[in-house]
C-alpha cells in the first residue's frame, strides 16, 4: 500500500494546511470612527485577496488592505508584520501543525514512508475556504514579487522536515541527509504544485503522492 493510502479522509492544504486556509468569514469594506471593530486574520486575508485581484500585488498597498477591511495599518501590522506574509497565512501555526504530524507518524513506518505520508496530510485544506488554496498558491508560486520571501517560508518548512528526520536518524538537521530531504521534499511538492495549478482537472493529492514517491531513492529504500 502506497503511502498516500494509509492517510484516511478526503484531501482538505505545501505548503498549505487550515491555518493557511482562512474560513469564509464577512469583511467590512471602508473606514470606521471610533474604535476599530474586531477583526480576524481570516478577515484580513479575504479583504486583501479581493484587492489583489483587482489590482495586483504590486499594486495594493497595507493602507488600501486596511481601509478595505475598516482598521487602522498600526492594527493590521498586529496580524500580519508585512504584506509579503498575507498570503501565507498563519504560518507559524501551520509548520507546528506539520511538526505534529510527522512526530505522530509510527516509529515502525520506514523514514522515507513518514516523511511520504506526513507530506500528503500537510497538504490537506478546505474546500469552501476562502481565499481559495488554489488562488493562494498561483499568488505565491506565481507573484515575482513574493520569490524573496517565499524563499525564507521554504526555509522553515524544510526545517520542519530536517528536524524530523535528524531526530530518527540521530542526527543533526544540519546534517548533510537531513538537509538532502527537506530540499527534495520541497522540490518534489511544489512541482506536484505547479503541475496542479496548470491542470486543475488533477487532484493535488495524486500528483503529490507521486512526486513524493521519488523520495525513497534517497533514503536508500
Amino acid at each position: 500500500m502506497a503511502p498516500g493510502d494509509k492517510m484516511k479522509g478526503d484531501l482538505n492544504g505545501l505548503l498549505g494546511s487550515s491555518a493557511m486556509a482562512s474560513p469564509p468569514a464577512p469583511a467590512p469594506r471602508g473606514s470606521t470612527l471610533g474604535r476599530p471593530p474586531a477583526t480576524s486574520h481570516a478577515e484580513i486575508e479575504q479583504a486583501a485577496f479581493r484587492l489583489f485581484a483587482e489590482r495586483g500585488f504590486e499594486g495594493t498597498t497595507l493602507d488600501a488592505i486596511a481601509t478595505e477591511v475598516g482598521i487602522s495599518r498600526r492594527t493590521l501590522l498586529r496580524y500580519f508584520e508585512s504584506k509579503n506574509d498575507i498570503p501565507w497565512g498563519q504560518f507559524a501555526r501551520t509548520l507546528d501543525g506539520f511538526r505534529a504530524i510527522l512526530a505522530a507518524m509510527p516509529e515502525s513506518l520506514p523514514l522515507h514512508e513518514a516523511v511520504h505520508a506526513g507530506v500528503l496530510e500537510f497538504n490537506r485544506f478546505d474546500l469552501d475556504a476562502r481565499p481559495s488554496h488554489r488562488d493562494r498558491m498561483q499568488l505565491i508560486l506565481g507573484t515575482p514579487a513574493l520569490q524573496a520571501h517565499s524563499v525564507l517560508r521554504y526555509g522553515e518548512w524544510r526545517g520542519v522536515i530536517e528536524e524530523y528526520v535528524a531526530r530518527r536518524l540521530g542526527l543533526r538537521p544540519d546534517d548533510l541527509l537531513p538537509r538532502t530531504v527537506g530540499q527534495v521534499s520541497l522540490a518534489l511538492t511544489i512541482s506536484a504544485y505547479a503541475q496542479w495549478l496548470d491542470h486543475p482537472e488533477c487532484l493535488l493529492h495524486d500528483l503529490l503522492d507521486e512526486a513524493m514517491a521519488g523520495l525513497r531513492r534517497y533514503l536508500g529504500a
